[in-house]
């Protein structure tokens, strides 16, 4: 394999029918950002993409409830939804929306391709209408009895006690997730996508993952294939991607249907940024080289439209099911490299619930409090591969015991000393055992912590970097650089550039978690230029939508190739001037665990 790798980081659309909440960027957005923030700094080539997902029922129907038009919503909540990625440091190369023109235009070639070989077929199905309103109700809007688990939650296109794929007339007792009235079902018209025609491709890609895909994803998706049915591709709705064939294209109230066009998003997204860089043809060094790898960042209820339903797709479009078939005009495109889901994040023991105001949105938290200090907890205690309970106990003792008392001290207490006695990073004498020891422990971490990250295993990358740190504050502390200072100041000048040494190594290490506070550390080395990139918002214009058929709306990039991090330990300059620094991170006072319970308390209450 060639060291610069093609590396698509493919991450879930979050959906706009209103701010996103701390589990789920626990699920898509922190976990994938540090992967590429690693990619990038070990040489690779990393294409990072997402966007808003804004069509489909939900957002129509709160729309009605807000007297809005559904694109009027989608634009709010897309611009709140950009801005808080950025501000919680996710570096997407290109974070778009799914009702641009470059959208439209994909969706219906991949439709048209799979269409043409085969994949797709039309088939009269009975399709849940609310009957005081006439309106169709979608799937997940219908909730009811599992006819195989028994479970009550279920929705009319799955269970998720189970897992199993439904329809909504297989459910018991169905009624409406808007108002509670029974469905009444009548014969539509509609597109299928045949997924029974890939189920031995499927089975063969799946099973050749052994090894390499999180367990718990790989046995899940495996215990699908049985359960594979054809699939509605369209709806009765008039919010969404018209249907791109004769007699279909102008009927208002046919769509495609949410789902089936959102996994396409990471195509439209990637020559979306193609086109945006000035060199349309550069998507396909992603998704097309036989040796690029893609790997795509969700939570565990997205994981059968990655591991089926879009490779189902990806394999129909380029020929390769079991009716064979010739690629569409983009030609023959890859299938994922590994599925990375997270398991579910729940708040002080209950189920984040927006509705029942059980929530912690993104924007509200980081008002309060450090990006990286979210970034961090998400890592250490986060929903990687169980189901975990977010507590602001534990919140304020990782913040406080962690950041500011382990890796914060270490921080300060090297540098100021080094800037107050010496006043720029003194030279090395002869190093001793010790020394030695501490610094060769550091350089071989990256090993360590790179293997981990490959690996898409965060939180024990994240333990052994902060390993490195509490072995450097231990030497700190045994070498007494203070008691020093009368008896040996030349060694205590040794002992300080062993400190920034291992100071500098530690900020590499923890760059793709805490990338605000790593480029603080830097700067407070005597760094110049930009040590990791941030993300920004720009604004962006589209042919479609608006008022005048023009919409205006933000996208997140950045330069994030333009900077100083690798993944390496890099000499610390002798000489660099040092200033006394100020607190990397702040400490929480005990009191925040009881004001934010009361908060989350009076928010369920109302």
């Amino acid at each position: 394999m060639s060291s610069k790798r093609h590396i698509l980081t493919a991450v879930a659309w979050p959906y706009a029918n209103g701010p996103r909440h701390i589990g789920h960027v626990s699920g898509f957005g922190v976990p994938s950002d540090v992967f590429a923030r690693f990619q990038r700094m070990s040489g690779n080539n990393v294409l990072m993409v997402s966007g808003t997902d804004e069509h489909g029922t939900p957002i129509q129907v709160l729309a009605d409830q807000e007297g809005v038009s559904a694109r009027e919503l989608a634009d709010r909540y897309n611009r709140i939804i950009a801005e808080d990625l950025v501000a919680l440091g996710l570096s997407y190369d290109l974070f778009t929306r799914t009702t641009t023109a470059n959208h439209y235009a994909v969706v219906q070639e991949l439709f048209t391709g799979l269409h043409r070989n085969g994949y797709i077929f039309s088939k009269t199905t009975k399709g849940a209408i609310s009957p005081s309103t006439g309106r169709t109700l979608p799937d997940r809007y219908v909730e009811g009895t599992c006819p195989i688990c028994g479970y009550d939650g279920a929705r009319g296109d799955q269970c998720d006690n189970c897992g199993k794929q439904l329809d909504p007339t297989d459910l018991i007792n169905p009624r409406s997730k808007i108002n509670g009235e029974t469905p009444e079902f009548v014969d539509t018209e509609h597109f299928m996508l045949d997924l029974p025609a890939f189920a031995e491709q499927l089975s063969e890609w799946l099973k050749s993952k052994g090894g390499e895909w999180r367990p718990n994803v790989l046995k899940f998706s495996l215990n699908l294939l049985d359960e594979l049915q054809p699939r509605a591709i369209t709806r009765d709705l008039d919010w969404g991607v018209p249907i791109p064939l004769e007699g279909w294209r102008d009927q208002p109230n046919k769509r495609l249907y949410v789902w089936f066009d959102a996994v396409i998003g990471y195509l439209s997204a990637s020559i979306e940024w193609a086109k945006r860089t000035g060199d349309p043809e550069a998507w396909r060094k992603w998704w097309q080289n036989s040796d690029a790898e893609s790997f795509y960042f969700m939570g565990k209820d997205n994981i059968v439209f990655h591991s089926e339903i879009w490779p189902a797709m990806l394999l129909g479009y380029s020929g390769k099911g079991s009716k064979g078939g010739e690629p569409g005009s983009l030609g023959a495109l890859n299938l994922p490299t590994e599925v990375v889901s997270s398991e579910f994040l729940t708040m002080e023991g209950r189920k984040f619930s927006s509705s029942r105001r059980v929530v912690i949105y993104v924007r509200d938290f980081l008002e309060r409090y450090d990006a990286d200090a979210l970034r961090y907890y998400i890592i250490a205690a986060g929903p990687e591969t169980q189901d975990t309970d977010f507590t602001w106990a534990e919140f304020v003792r990782r913040n406080n015991d962690e950041l500011v008392a382990t890796w914060g001290n270490l921080v300060n207490r090297s540098i100021s000393m080094a800037a107050k006695n010496i006043g720029h990073i003194p030279e090395a004498g002869e190093l001793t055992d010790a020394d030695r020891a501490v610094l060769d422990a550091s350089k071989a971490a990256f090993a360590t912590v790179g293997e981990r990250l490959n690996r898409a295993q965060f939180k024990a990358a994240l333990q052994e970097a902060m390993r490195v740190v509490a072995e450097a504050n231990k030497y700190f502390s045994e070498q007494a650089p203070w008691k020093l200072k009368k008896t040996d100041p030349k060694r205590m000048e040794t002992v300080l550039h062993v400190a920034l040494q291992l100071v500098s190594d530690a900020k590499t290490l923890l760059t793709p978690f805490l990338p605000a506070s790593s480029n603080k550390v830097y700067e407070m080395l005597g760094g110049t230029g930009t040590w990791t990139g941030m993300p920004r918002l720009e604004e962006a214009t589209d042919s479609i939508g608006g008022e005048e058929g023009v919409s205006t709306y933000p996208v997140i990039t950045g330069d994030y190739a333009d900077n100083e991090a690798r993944w390496e330990s890099i000499p610390i300059v002798p000489g660099t001037p040092l200033k006394p620094p100020t607190p990397l991170f702040r400490k929480l006072d005990q009191s925040v665990v009881d004001e934010e319970l009361a908060r989350l308390e009076a928010a369920a209450g109302s």
